[in-house]
Parts: C-alpha cells; sequence; structure tokens
C-alpha cells in the first residue's frame, strides 16, 4: 500500500466515526490519534483553553461533544489534498456541518443570554452589545430556514507509526468573509 492510499484509509475511518457518530465507540475511535495529539475546533482560540485540546485524553471530549450535539460532518474526501515526506504527512480538505434548528432557538438564545446578565466580569455594555448581535444574528438565520449547512475547512498532520498513520495535530475552522467572532482587544 502506498503512503496517499494508507492515510486515505485513516480520513475514510475519521469520517465513518463522525457519521456513525457512537458515542459508546469514542475510545476506540481515539486511536485514530497519537497520544500527544493536538486537536483545534472551531471555538479554540489559544492552546488548552476551550477547544484547542493538547492530547488525546482531552481531545475526546471535543470528539464527542459533536457526537452528541453538532451536526453531520461530511469530508469531502474525492478532492481533499494529500501529501506527505517519509513518515510525515498533511491533509487538508473541505466539508460542510449540516442540522436542523427550529423555532425552539428563540427560546434556547434568551436562556443562553442569561450567562451574559449575571456575569460580573463583563460591563453593562458589553453585556448589552453581545446580547444584541447574538440577538440579531438569531433572528436573521432563524429566518433562513431551519437547515443550516455551515462550510468547514479541515486540515490535519498525520504521522506514521507502528499501528499505522494516525493524527498528530487536526484542525477544524470556518471560513468567513465577515470580522472573525474573536478579537484580540488590547
Amino acid at each position: 500500500m502506498n503512503t496517499n492510499d494508507g492515510i486515505r484509509q485513516l480520513m475514510q475511518a475519521f469520517q465513518e466515526g463522525y457519521l456513525r457518530r457512537d458515542v459508546t465507540k469514542a475510545d476506540a475511535f481515539m486511536n485514530l490519534f497519537t497520544a500527544d495529539s493536538e486537536v483545534i475546533g472551531t471555538n479554540g482560540v489559544k492552546p488548552g483553553v476551550d477547544e484547542w485540546y493538547m492530547d488525546r485524553a482531552s481531545a475526546r471530549e471535543l470528539v464527542v461533544g459533536d457526537w452528541e450535539g453538532w451536526g453531520d460532518v461530511r469530508l469531502d474526501l474525492d478532492s481533499m489534498s494529500i501529501h506527505s515526506r517519509g513518515e510525515v504527512g498533511w491533509v487538508a480538505a473541505t466539508a460542510t456541518v449540516t442540522t436542523k434548528i427550529g423555532e425552539e432557538n428563540y427560546a434556547s438564545y434568551l436562556e443562553f443570554i442569561k450567562t451574559f446578565i449575571d456575569d460580573p466580569n463583563l460591563t453593562p455594555e458589553q453585556k448589552l452589545l453581545h446580547i444584541l448581535r447574538g440577538g440579531m444574528n438569531t433572528v436573521y438565520e432563524l429566518r433562513r430556514g431551519e437547515t443550516f449547512v455551515w462550510a468547514l475547512r479541515f486540515t490535519a498532520v498525520v504521522v506514521r507509526e507502528a499501528e499505522g498513520w494516525k493524527f498528530a495535530q487536526m484542525n477544524f475552522s470556518f471560513p468567513t468573509i465577515y470580522f472573525p467572532d474573536v478579537r484580540i482587544m488590547g
């Protein structure tokens, strides 16, 4: 088997895990990762914080969370880019995340904003701005229909170990044409 075929098999196993979303098989799924793998989710901003996991054990939290509540993740395995040099490879693929969100999201958003109202670390202006921005987003998106399909970028570094190819680093990201949601204030 050539290198690209081994990496393709790893990617197919990853896709199958995300299609099945069987939380009882999460431990076995995590064997696709090196022990020191670094996994960066769409909410990862700093290493070790939020969705930036620094090892396989903590990255399991992201996988289980995705399987339980994210959406239907579909990688475009037919057009993904695969490169390798020796025992290291890298992959880039377009993908989508599809989910249905309905009218119940209005109530969910109102519950969500309570965390900002009660946060003593935020100024009244910060609270109001966050509530207004999120509220407008909620109204705008829900009026566009219940089926949400988000474009997703998936990149990964893979390494060949004795058992075969494994993920050493992985990154999920959303492309945007607007200002990013996260901003560093100086």
